[in-house]
């Protein structure tokens, strides 16, 4: 490659050297061309061409070797002068989706018959990339990709009540085709952060790239691999709801990132530089500066090719761009847990209902502020409203066996009404058996199984057992069996151990007083 170059720049310079000798020096054809090792036609024909033109040898020094070679190698090859190509139009065309250089030559063969050849067309397109910056060479699709980094930099921020101050992050997000940039503060580069600062993005440009490429920081990728790099759940969760697909940028390869280290450098220079002397008291005051700038950024227009940012967003990238998703996203995380034997998931120390099959099973929670989902093989097995209650329980009925879901049809008033039934010593014992347990549902079972001695043994028994049970102070199903069983309820209980009645008080019952 060194030497074909090397090539072309001494055909140039003998081209300069026959012309100052012939035009100069007035020397002959042949001893040109015994000077210069070319055929003395060669001089003939570059000759004819200064003469045809009436080039002087100062018009020629000051041309550029492009312009040189165009006005002299043409003739001498026996050819006409090509027609050159608006290389700007070529660079921006080669963006938009689908478009490639054959395609853009053969269009500029149509028009120009005369024109150059597909290897000429794509030399001459690559000499003229070339002398751009090395941000706006690089060739992306439009709508393609958004480049995402934290600017080195920071902001301070000052607090007005006790004057210390916090430094801001600054994130940046960059266009690969038309190089539109958006950027705001941040308290910190944590998850929440860094997600919400993607969601503006998003809504700043009006619509989602296909790619979004990030740095591999922690709040993005878990664990930083140049083939498969782990993502963070909450980031992918974010990018499926946008439609969006994460591909991080390789470990110590910023080339993979060039847009975003330019786009970087250039909120650096013209928007946090010119911020640095005032003072701010919030992230909002903040970022309404930030903002400002970034839209006189945006409109200035390039230094070597024509419109700005705002230009060729509008031109190249908006239309490209996938649409919004109807609903903002909601942040969510992530955490592994393991199904109780209760069929219940611990979260901040609430615990959750899950279908009983999948007791000692490890299943995926996400939870947001307002709700709580629960995912098993990555299908939704159970979804909650999030409590923030501490040792709470929150069930649903569906997700309990057949044999737990008969008692949840029962109340503390119901069971207790069912025992006055069978006469107040049976309801007092049911309501003693669930005042004796730390929840009363803890004494359901128990309750129940007195209910079905009632189908057993008369209303009389079962008084006269719950009036022993009472007096020996043995509040449980066991109790009232063995008494039945053994006929100790057909004994008379001594004068001494008759308990006193107790009048029944629940919350769930109403009193007599309800009814004045």
């Amino acid at each position: 490659m060194a030497r074909k170059k090397r090539k072309k720049e001494l055909s140039v310079r003998k081209v300069r050297e026959i012309l100052r000798l012939a035009i100069n020096c007035g020397m002959g054809q042949r001893e040109i061309a015994r000077s210069c090792s070319v055929s003395p036609t060669t001089v003939g024909n570059y000759r004819d061409i200064a003469q045809e033109k009436d080039l002087s040898y100062a018009e020629i020094s000051r041309m550029s070797d492009e312009q040189l070679m165009q006005v002299f190698q043409s003739k001498k090859t026996g050819q006409k002068s090509r027609p050159q190509p608006n290389w700007e139009e070529i660079h921006q065309e080669l963006k938009k989706k689908g478009v490639t250089l054959q395609l853009l030559w053969q269009e500029y063969k149509q028009n120009h018959p005369d024109g150059w050849q597909s290897t000429q067309f794509c030399e001459h397109y690559n000499r003229w990339r070339g002398k751009l910056d090395v941000s706006m060479r690089q060739s992306y699709k439009a709508g393609e990709r958004m480049f995402v980094d934290y600017a080195g930099l920071t902001m301070p921020i000052t607090d007005r009540l006790t004057g210390l101050i916090h430094q801001a992050q600054i994130f940046v997000a960059a266009l690969g085709a038309s190089n539109y940039t958006y950027a705001e503060a941040s308290w910190d580069q944590s998850l929440p952060n860094w997600i919400g600062s993607h969601i503006r993005t998003f809504e700043f440009y009006g619509g989602v790239p296909s790619l979004t490429i990030p740095d591999n920081l922690k709040a993005g990728v878990r664990n930083p691999c140049r083939y498969e790099p782990d993502l963070n759940p909450t980031y992918h969760d974010m990018s499926v709801h946008y439609g969006t697909t994460v591909i991080p940028a390789r470990v110590r390869k910023p080339q993979d990132k060039a847009k975003v280290e330019t786009a970087v450098q250039i909120v650096e220079r013209w928007i946090l530089a010119p911020l640095r002397g005032r003072t701010f008291f919030s992230l909002d005051e903040l970022n309404q500066a930030i903002w400002e700038l970034l839209d006189q950024m945006n409109n200035r227009p390039f230094q070597k090719l024509s419109g700005s940012r705002l230009s060729w967003f509008d031109t190249i990238d908006s239309p490209a761009l996938s649409p919004l998703p109807q609903t903002r996203y909601t942040f969510a995380e992530w955490k592994n847990a393991k199904v109780n034997i209760d069929y219940h998931i611990e979260l901040f120390r609430h615990y959750y209902s899950v279908p009983y099959q999948l007791v000692h099973e490890s299943v995926k929670v996400r939870y947001t502020w307002t709700t709580v989902e629960i995912f098993h093989k990555n299908k939704r097995v159970a979804s909650h409203k999030r409590i923030s209650k501490e040792g709470g329980h929150s069930t649903c009925k569906e997700h309990m066996p057949k044999s737990h879901q008969a008692y949840l049809e029962w109340t503390p008033s119901r069971i207790i009404n069912w025992g006055k039934k069978a006469g107040d010593s049976t309801a007092q014992l049911m309501e003693l058996i669930m005042n004796s347990r730390s929840h009363p549902e803890q004494g359901y079972r128990s309750c129940m199984g007195i209910m079905r001695l009632g189908k057993q043994y008369s209303n009389q028994r079962m008084e006269a057992a719950c009036r022993r049970a009472i007096a020996v102070r043995a509040y449980s199903y066991k109790s009232v069996r063995s008494i039945l069983e053994k006929g100790l309820d057909k004994l008379p209980l001594p004068e001494s151990d008759l308990p006193p009645v107790i009048p029944i008080e629940h919350n769930n019952i109403r009193g007599s007083e309800y009814y004045h």
